[in-house]
């Protein structure tokens, strides 16, 4: 559609003349509030399978509800207008939870200490700088191409908002609805399921890890004819939850790459390697000795690792027409003379000498924060990667959506050439890995949070908001987000750290204590067993034992192998203790990228074989970047989502049959779906087993034990964890939860 500078004027929920409460304190701080809970469950869902989902319209129900509830104890009710500043600033958790999961993992991948200032300064300036930077678009791409950019989340959740009005918004929007009307009484019952969702997720977590009822992963190893072949799934609620949001085909086309890898790729393996007498690099033990999960470790994440990256770069290469095109929309208005009346409330923005000035003050500070390692350089780097990002990424979430945008591409196309910008310029070595990460990592954010930043005006733009409020409250939203999910990540890892004796894995290995400055003591569940200070070193080579942090005593002789939490090769503690590890599949990536550009430290036949797995897929008309991460994922962790995608088809398959949705085509189907109780339900399944995940991982390092006596009382006494029947028996109370999601999907006829 060709740009129009001056389209039909669109008409707001609520008139620009309304006098309405808006940025509230009450409104402001539940906002801050539900984008830290959601921005922490969406972090877990990053280091777990990469992915997240949009917070903003459940973020939307529970604010309409809780300010429901607060009016029912005597409390003033609440506008549409506070409802979507609340919104707003509960929106920036998730964005920046996903730039944060992408790229800070790896620099613990990397060798290097996942310093908390560090962490809190890339979230804090990436979120910042995205949200700014998209603010001098606002006029153009909301307001001026409103027929051509759709933003759908931004209008669903504009939708659920006008749903939900209140009497006294009602009333300034000149509409008139009965509080016994279908319209009131269908916001309580969407508002019933998000939370009923909720609860559900959260007790079904609580009850399967920390009361050990039963088994929260099941997994069958197969003998020959498929030898080391293994399927398995982890019987979450929050995988199950996004697998329904995002739909059959990507689930499905997700489960396909973890077929390849644990029922082909594995399998074959060990089938040619089992006669070896020989370890074959970069393995360091023989493959008939190998467990499956050794060979995925091995040799399969070299090959997932490659098909992700390839398959990244060829979806952002697909989108490079649409990106330029977006650039183009986007800075067109940007300086024109502008025929608005700014005294219009609808039309009034952050000045934009604050825009400029909080800009060119994020930069200096990146500049010169000795965490991120930064010379001026990076900081130019991010200056104009981070431009050219936001104001494509604002864009395309208008087109796709937030859930379609190519955010890691994007950041993967920073990182490939921010690292051959410093192989040029002879930059090498473990000194620079952290300053390309930090430019890699603060653009993914902006990115992301410009994206978000851009659907949250749509809302308010439809509903009539004050655009500098909630410019205002995103960017509080934003910094109290950035502030604690820079703790959650680290206790996150903490909790998985394995400390594995250095004499297991590097007998006869000292070191020089004296010239190591660096101390620090165990940190998460093993802690409580030993309170001794170590020196630090970080080990850059494999001989004699592997690369990796140790802890060394005063005399030189090792003590401990950390084995982070995020990314570990080791599940078990030395006291038998099993222990659950993120996978972190994006945050690999980006330190594969870094460490084979600037050392050339991989194994590039494993790689290009993964490659090649990308290249064919396109060259037989399959996007392959879904399947490439199915690839890299542990099929416990793929094969939940395709069951829950496999659920959201059988609801949507029967719905499309009733009356209601005759002569609707497949956009408009999928549409509906996408507003329907289902996906309300699998958001609170989402909120809930997620936030339970991480209470519980935080908790495991305080009550070892609780802990311990729950597991010793399931392994002896309870069938559904322990025996030969535990696997199939934990199946039932999956089941449950995933007939409750079919029947909560399912809609009655209309006339």
């Amino acid at each position: 559609m060709p740009y129009d500078p001056h389209p039909p004027a669109v008409k707001p929920y609520i008139p620009a003349s309304a006098d309405l409460p808006e940025l509230t304190w009450r409104a402001l701080i539940m906002g801050t509030v539900l984008g830290m809970v959601f921005g922490a469950s969406s972090l877990y869902l990053v280091l777990k399978v990469g992915l997240t989902v949009s917070a903003s319209i459940p973020v939307a129900v529970i604010a309409i509800t809780l300010f429901g509830l607060a009016k029912k104890m005597g409390g003033r009710e609440s506008t549409i207008l506070e409802n979507s500043i609340t919104q707003t600033a509960g929106s920036a958790g998730e964005s920046l939870a996903f730039g944060l999961g992408c790229t800070m993992p790896a620099i613990m991948i990397l060798g290097f200490d996942l310093e908390i200032s560090r962490v809190m300064l890339v979230g804090v300036l990436g979120g910042l700088l995205g949200i700014l930077m998209m603010i001098p678009m606002r006029r153009t791409m909301i307001v001026e191409q409103h027929r051509e950019l759709k933003y759908p989340e931004g209008t669903a959740c504009a939708e659920v908002l006008k749903a939900a009005a209140t009497e006294t918004s009602r009333a300034a929007a000149g509409e008139v609805r009965d509080a016994d009307s279908d319209e009131a009484r269908d916001a309580r019952r969407r508002a019933f399921i998000i939370f009923g969702g909720f609860g559900l997720g959260l007790l079904y977590k609580v009850l399967s890890i920390s009361l050990k009822l039963w088994k929260d992963t099941v997994n069958f190893v197969f003998d020959a004819p498929l030898k080391s072949g293994s399927a398995g799934a982890e019987i979450s609620p929050e995988l199950l939850g996004v697998g329904y949001i995002i739909g059959p085909r990507i689930a499905m086309i997700m489960a396909g790459g973890g077929v390849l890898s644990y029922l082909l790729l594995i399998p074959m393996i060990k089938f040619f390697g089992d006669s070896l007498t020989v370890p074959v690099a970069p393995g360091t033990m023989l493959i008939r000795d190998m467990s499956p999960d050794d060979v995925r470790s091995a040799y399969v994440l070299y090959i997932g690792a490659g098909a992700v990256a390839a398959g990244g770069l060829i979806s952002l290469v697909r989108s490079l027409p649409t990106i330029w095109n977006g650039l183009k929309g986007g800075l067109s208005g940007i300086g024109k003379a502008s025929n608005v009346d700014t005294s219009l409330r609808t039309e009034q923005d952050m000045p934009l000498k604050w825009v400029v000035i909080g800009c060119l003050g994020i930069i200096a500070v990146i500049t010169f924060a000795t965490p991120l390692h930064m010379n001026v350089l990076g900081a130019l780097l991010i200056l104009v990667f981070g431009f050219l990002f936001s104001t494509v990424s604002s864009r395309l979430t208008g087109e796709v959506g937030s859930s379609s945008n190519p955010i890691s591409g994007m950041a993967v196309a920073t990182l490939l050439f921010t690292c051959l910008i410093f192989l040029v310029m002879g930059w090498t070595g473990g000194r620079y890995y952290v300053t390309a990460l930090s430019v890699g990592a603060i653009v993914c954010i902006a990115a992301s949070n410009a994206g978000t930043t851009s659907q949250d005006l749509k809302t308010g733009f439809l509903v009539g908001s004050t655009p500098k409020l909630q410019q205002y409250a995103i960017l509080a939203g934003a910094l109290a987000s950035a502030l604690i999910l820079g703790p959650i990540l680290l206790k996150l890892n903490d909790a998985g750290t394995v400390y594995v004796p250095a004499a297991q894995v590097a007998p006869h290995i000292r070191t020089d204590a004296s010239k190591l400055t660096e101390s620090a003591q165990l940190q998460g569940p093993q802690a409580a067993s030993d309170h001794a200070t170590y020196k630090v070193w970080q080990k850059t080579d494999t001989v004699g034992g592997p690369a990796g942090k140790y802890l060394v005593r005063a005399d030189g002789s090792l003590a401990w192998l950390v084995d982070p939490g995020i990314n570990g090769q080791y599940h078990t503690r030395p006291d038998g203790t099993e222990v659950k590890k993120f996978d972190a599949p994006k945050a690999v990536l980006m330190s594969y990228i870094i460490k084979g550009i600037l050392d050339h430290q991989l194994p590039w036949t494993l790689v290009l074989f993964g490659v090649m797995v990308a290249v064919v897929l396109e060259m037989s008309g399959v996007a392959s970047l879904a399947f490439t991460v199915g690839v890299y994922l542990p099929l416990v962790s793929t094969l939940p989502i395709a069951i829950g995608g496999i659920i959201r088809w059988m609801v949507d398959r029967r719905n499309s049959a009733l009356p209601q949705y005759q002569g609707l085509n497949e956009e408009e189907l999928q549409a509906a779906g996408d507003r329907s109780s289902g996906t309300l339900l699998a958001s609170g399944y989402i909120a809930g087993g997620a936030l339970a995940g991480i209470i519980i991982a935080i908790t495991a390092g305080v009550m070892t034990g609780f802990d311990d006596a729950m597991n010793k009382w399931a392994e002896a006494a309870n069938p559904f964890f322990a025996g030969a029947g535990a696997d199939l028996l934990s199946i039932l109370p999956y089941a449950a939860i995933c007939l409750l999601l079919y029947v909560v999907g399912r809609e009655k006829a209309r006339k």
